[in-house]
């Protein structure tokens, strides 16, 4: 652990991610219960963000609290989440084509926006024109086929919009990780000559104000905890927050090191973050 600063920052809420943070899989990681707990014994508040648009809010809070760490969907937030209430509340007329799963679907009809369907009546073989299309969202997508990926790339090449949920690379997995949202954005930049034009979770501001709203805190209040160095960390010194990076996911010590500006704190588990301000 790089030892704490002189003198330990006042921290008021924690900011934790939770894939290879608080949890890998269907188990909680070592000294993740015991340290969560033991904050909110201190009168810390605590938030759950999480980059994956898998599964809605109540799932993540339900497997929390099954693992130990009693939790309401209030408390976490998922970038499906974000750019649902995002899109809903600055661009509500938009037609999506969603490159997603069922979950991040359900979640954009829940905030009344308009999911385009797949358009089953065209060879996705061919040129695929794209009617009816004005924006591609993209997102972590395990169901990912040519069907999606041409229609989403003539969507593009017509001028639709380019949003994202995330834009992680892998999601860590028991025994390693899978790719994610960030290979499939990748591919489309690269073969449209696109960019990305807004992303709605981690590092982005969008998510971050979205916390520190629910927190009603100031993010100099905040420590922000996770494993990724690109999105939890990079979030976290962009917003000027403590950090805390845990190595028990996607960073080991020698990426830590090459990190600049340098991190807060350098931690082996989460049970040693009480001591870090107390």
């Amino acid at each position: 652990m790089i030892g704490p600063r002189k003198p330990k920052p006042h921290i008021d809420g924690f900011v934790f991610d939770l894939d290879g943070t608080v949890y890998l899989g269907d188990h909680a990681l070592p000294g993740a219960v015991a340290g969560i707990t033991q904050l909110r014994e201190m009168g810390k508040q605590t938030l759950f963000v999480s980059n994956k648009p898998l599964e809605p809010r109540e799932v993540y809070a339900a497997k929390l609290t099954r693992l130990g760490i009693p939790t309401d969907p209030e408390q976490v937030i998922t970038s499906a989440h974000v750019l649902g209430r995002y899109l809903a509340r600055t661009e509500p007329h938009l037609r999506l084509y969603v490159v997603g799963e069922a979950n991040l679907i359900a979640e954009l009809r829940r905030h009344g926006l308009t999911v385009v369907e797949e358009l089953e009546d065209q060879d996705p073989k061919q040129v695929i024109i794209p009617h009816d299309i004005d924006a591609v969202v993209v997102a972590f997508d395990r169901t990912l086929d040519y069907r999606k990926l041409n229609t989403a790339y003539q969507a593009l090449l017509g001028g639709a919009r380019f949003f994202a949920t995330n834009g992680d690379k892998m999601c860590p997995m028991p025994g390693g990780g899978i790719p994610d949202a960030g290979a499939t954005i990748a591919a489309l930049e690269h073969i449209t000559g696109r960019r990305v034009e807004l992303l709605a979770g981690k590092p982005s501001t969008l998510i971050l104000q979205e916390a520190m709203d629910l927190l009603r805190l100031t993010p100099d209040r905040c420590m922000m905890v996770g494993d990724r160095l690109e999105t939890d960390m990079r979030m976290g010194q962009q917003a000027g927050m403590i950090t805390a990076v845990v190595l028990t996911g996607a960073s080991g010590r020698e990426d830590v090191a090459r990190m600049t500006p340098p991190l807060d704190f350098v931690i082996e588990s989460l049970s040693e973050l009480p001591a870090l301000i107390a």
